[in-house]
């Protein structure tokens, strides 16, 4: 049974990407089989993971949701990269924004990633999404055809505040469109705890949606090892093995894996 995570949030910076390729990492260390979409049209996913040119990749994700929309014969492995750490790649570049444009005419629009995620589905235990930070077309695809959505959310007050827009998102999408979707959890990032605002925000943020919500026990914490490893081009583990952000991923890693059960 493969499991699709959608890694959302409509504000940018929050660590998104970091925590697609960190955790999609992670699980294949842990000896599954992973694939992630990069459903962002600025390509952050594909360029930290060493595709230094995404807008010069042929075959992305919006070359595929665009020849299943007029109806081409598409191959169910076409366009995926392989990385050296184990984990299997859908490119994303800019031309998935003319195609969140293009979307609003198609029929059944919601539903053309899910379409492409039923043809990769048998191959993965998990296929994670970094979503783009808005709460447009191809982010609403993204949810349409996840089981869950996991949340890195900062630890700041502005981002925990603005999760009610999300949340409620979520919820319209459960109704209208993919009643199995839940939420995997918020997972609190750049997280400075010696500070005492780091720990108001968490106390803020249980308070406010941990009767609902499932908020992961591990933190991610801010560490300027982690902001290089989008330059290098591979995971936290291979640049900062022994490092605090590695040993909070790997806690994450586990914690999704306990979700499952």
């Amino acid at each position: 049974m493969c499991r699709v995570i959608a890694i959302a949030n409509q504000k940018g910076g929050v660590g998104k990407t970091t925590t697609t390729s960190n955790l999609g990492i992670g699980l294949a260390k842990q000896g599954k089989k992973v694939l992630l979409i990069d459903a962002d049209a600025q390509g952050s996913l594909t360029a930290s993971l060493g595709y230094t040119e995404p807008d010069a990749i042929e075959i992305t994700l919006a070359s595929v949701m665009g020849s299943l929309i007029k109806d081409e014969e598409v191959e169910p492995m076409e366009g995926i990269l392989h990385h050296e750490e184990g984990i299997d790649l859908m490119p994303g570049n800019i031309e998935l924004s003319g195609l969140e444009v293009s979307l609003v005419n198609v029929m059944s629009r919601e539903r053309i990633m899910q379409e492409y995620i039923s043809m990769v589905r048998d191959y993965y235990d998990y296929i994670l999404i970094d979503c783009m930070p808005s709460l447009g077309m191809i982010t609403i695809n993204a949810f349409a055809c996840a089981d869950s959505i996991l949340i890195p959310v900062q630890a700041a007050y502005l981002p925990v505040k603005g999760l009610q827009q999300l949340i409620k998102t979520i919820g319209k999408v459960k109704r209208q469109i993919n009643p199995k979707l839940e939420i995997e959890g918020i997972l609190l990032t750049m997280v400075d705890s010696r500070t005492n605002y780091a720990r108001d925000i968490s106390a803020m943020l249980k308070e406010a949606y941990g009767s609902r919500v499932k908020i992961f026990t591990n933190i991610i914490p801010i560490s300027v090892r982690a902001a290089e490893i989008s330059a290098e081009g591979v995971s936290i583990y291979k640049h900062d093995p022994k490092g605090k952000v590695a040993s909070a991923y790997n806690s994450l890693t586990e914690e999704v894996l306990a979700n499952e059960q």
